[in-house]
């Protein structure tokens, strides 16, 4: 499933959840969706954090991504 499929089925069980509510499994779908879309969004940041190049006073370029991204938490 990708992302946009993944962010339909999130928003069809949120409605659902307001109008009829959820069963069990519907409610941990929902919870993994949620956790996929956030791990997605995540990444997504990362990546874009990890291209960032800084000018420093001195002139030189610090690429945010050699210097802090690269880590694993």
């Amino acid at each position: 499933m990708n992302l946009e499929e993944k962010i339909k089925r999130i928003n069809e069980l949120y409605h659902k959840s307001q109008d009829v509510g959820l069963t069990d499994e519907e409610k941990e779908e929902q919870k993994q969706l949620r956790q996929d879309y956030v791990a997605s969004v995540r990444n997504n940041l990362k990546s874009q954090l990890d291209n960032i190049n800084i000018q420093e006073a001195d002139g030189s370029i610090t690429n945010l991504g050699k210097k802090y991204g690269k880590r694993q938490a």
